[in-house]
């Protein structure tokens, strides 16, 4: 309650800081305060909403795998959820502490990228329309990564950032957590362009081979004379369609020119492209 009280507008560190301490003394800790910190959070008055947040991060920072292990539970991500469903706490809940759920549940998807649960909950938000795009994590927001640190943690492969990391968030001046802030967003914000490849990627050459392989089909229709004008408007789409995919695997090539094996899968799907479109204009266009 202390850690949480809407009548403070500063938050209590040291109450906050007792809170994380007794999480870790008891063994049903993380369990019991996150029933806790879920209430608070549903709170219809912002600044408690808002209090139980910042424990509920402090929480997250400094309470290790136990404590990770509950927050990546449909029970307690529910509880999350319905503070920005209209169905439940939505109504009521205020446009400032919506948006700070939705950043929390975003910054645990690029924390914990191996929890499948939390981030099948973040996409069912953007599918339902309760999160229209990625939060942009405000520039003073320190979010610095959980300790101990997940396996497959963003950092765990950059050794030297790693290192910078550990040194600036153990400072006590602000400015090094303000550097140490502005790291992390950079790292995230990389992070996300790589993802943003990958689904590139696997969308382009996912609908390259949809395409490549309905054009069989419907040439060897055509060679019989079997074709439809309907089907003969279908396969001009797709030829259309196709001269367009080309420019796009360039591009997805010269992205992936430090990664063997993805620029290997790039260009053997480009191969079956241009083989496609050869036969095309051999069989349609030289009638």
């Amino acid at each position: 309650d202390k850690a949480t009280d809407p009548s403070i507008s500063e938050e209590n560190w040291e109450c906050i800081q007792q809170f994380c301490d007794q999480v870790n003394a008891d063994t049903e800790g993380p369990l019991l305060a996150l029933r806790l910190l879920a209430h608070k959070i549903q709170s219809p008055q912002e600044r408690e909403a808002l209090h139980a947040l910042t424990v509920l991060e402090t929480c997250v920072n400094n309470c290790g795998d136990r404590f990770h292990s509950e927050i990546a539970k449909f029970r307690f991500l529910n509880e999350l959820i319905k503070v920005l469903s209209p169905k439940y706490y939505g109504i009521w809940s205020s446009e400032k502490v919506k948006l700070r759920v939705t950043e929390v549940i975003f910054s645990w998807t690029v924390w914990f990228p191996q929890e499948v649960k939390i981030r099948d909950a973040y996409q069912m938000l953007k599918k339902q329309g309760l999160v229209k795009e990625d939060p942009k994590l405000p520039e003073d927001k320190i979010l610095p990564p959980p300790s101990p640190r997940p396996q497959n943690s963003i950092f765990d492969t950059d050794e030297e950032k790693s290192k910078l990391l550990a040194r600036l968030l153990k400072s006590s001046h602000p400015e090094d957590l303000q550097a140490a802030n502005h790291l992390i967003q950079s790292v995230v914000r990389e992070e996300q362009e790589k993802s943003a490849q990958v689904s590139r990627r696997v969308s382009t050459i996912s609908e390259v081979s949809e395409n490549v392989k309905h054009m069989d089909e419907l040439l060897e229709n055509y060679r019989r004379q079997e074709l439809s004008p309907a089907d003969q408007e279908t396969l001009q789409t797709l030829f259309q369609r196709c001269e367009k995919l080309r420019p796009l695997l360039f591009r997805l090539a010269s992205e992936a020119v430090a990664d063997e094996e993805v620029l290997a899968e790039i260009l053997q799907a480009n191969d079956k492209l241009t083989q496609a479109l050869g036969q095309y204009r051999q069989v349609v266009a030289s009638q």
